[in-house]
């Protein structure tokens, strides 16, 4: 909004010139999302508390968990605002880029909203079936992805991080590829909402890092020069990051151990979309394996922790996801959550060797 108003009103004050500006508009979304989660955070607490909004705690969860009980949750809600406020001021929203991101972040915030609804309404940790749930998520990534293919011409072609000028043409299978890293990412991040904080802090390191890459993929000048492939367009999706960082790190204040409030899927959900979504439309979706490397675990783990308890009848790991393996053989839930973090700030640096080693 307020970068189409400064291009009528810039020829009569000439300092607006400067929110022509990616890094401009980027630092201020990430501030408006920040200040927008610490203006809402504390009223919606209160009225979430006021209307008995409350998590439900897992029954065959760790114990210690049980204490959680009472704690607001649906803060996801906050992030969904702190994020899509501050990108109606400072996005350019004739760019079809954001539009397809929006469209999934928004479109997974009404899934997860509905779900944790549900969950509230009958009391239990059911919510949407996972089936149903999953037929959601899958028709938005492919009306997101469709347009995505149809109205950018390279967007079929798959680029290999760390090896310059290597790349696949996947044709119209690049879609069915797409979905089903934006629907994965959705849902191990969800995964990974198990522990106060932990899933936030990887989302901003990971947020922060597709930011840096969609800037040098739109920037023609800094592409070449680093011999990343130039998608016109896609520095716009560094302010849709920002914004993703802002309001995760207000959100983090209040979600930080011991938690005054919990994600819930309104947050978990369209988090995941989101981040998949900015590395699906800067090129960069193979390195969502490294940067987000901790929703990988964390999907894995329970996945093979399915398998082989259907397959032998025995688990690998005491309790899936992994988090809550590790706290079972008594790790301290702060440790647990600040070693993931450590370990997720590790892989977004390994993410960012790629901007040299080509």
């Amino acid at each position: 909004m307020l970068y189409h108003w400064s291009e009528a009103l810039v020829s009569t004050f000439h300092f607006l010139n400067v929110v022509h500006y990616i890094t401009f508009r980027a630092m201020m979304g990430l501030l408006s999302a920040l200040f927008m989660s610490f203006l809402l955070a504390p009223w919606l607490i209160r009225t979430l508390q006021t209307k008995q909004i409350k998590g439900i705690i897992r029954k065959d969860g760790p114990q210690s968990h049980f204490s959680k009980a009472g704690t607001p949750t649906m803060g996801g809600t906050l992030i969904l605002f702190a994020v899509l406020l501050p990108l109606l001021l400072w996005m350019d929203w004739k760019n079809s880029f954001n539009w397809i991101s929006v469209f999934l972040f928004a479109g997974y915030g009404v899934l997860g909203f509905w779900d944790d609804y549900q969950k509230i309404k009958y009391k239990n940790t059911k919510g949407v079936t996972g089936k149903g749930k999953l037929r959601v998520q899958i028709l938005l990534a492919v009306i997101a992805m469709s347009v995505h293919y149809y109205l950018t011409p390279e967007a079929s072609i798959l680029y290999f991080p760390f090896f310059k000028n290597t790349s696949l043409e996947l044709g119209w299978l690049y879609i069915p590829f797409a979905v089903f890293i934006i629907v994965g990412s959705s849902n191990a991040v969800n995964l990974t909402d198990g522990l106060d904080g932990l899933a936030i802090v990887p989302i901003m390191i990971a947020a922060g890092c597709f930011g840096i890459f969609a800037y040098v993929s739109g920037n023609t000048v800094i592409a070449d020069y680093l011999h990343f492939p130039f998608i016109r367009n896609a520095g716009e999706l560094t302010i849709f990051a920002s914004c993703l960082v802002g309001a995760s790190l207000g959100f983090l204040w209040y979600n930080a151990y011991p938690a005054q409030i919990f994600m819930g899927d309104v947050g978990s959900l369209p988090l995941g979309g989101a981040i998949a979504s900015i590395a699906i439309l800067s090129k960069h979706e193979l390195l969502l394996v490294i940067v987000g490397g901790i929703f990988v675990v964390e999907a894995i783990s329970v996945i093979t922790q399915v398998f082989s308890f259907k397959l032998t009848g025995k688990r690998i790991f005491r309790m899936a996801p992994i988090h809550h393996h590790f706290e079972l053989k008594g790790w301290p839930e702060p440790k647990v959550i600040v070693r993931f973090w450590i370990i997720s700030i590790i892989l977004g640096m390994i993410g960012l060797l790629s901007l040299k080693l080509r």
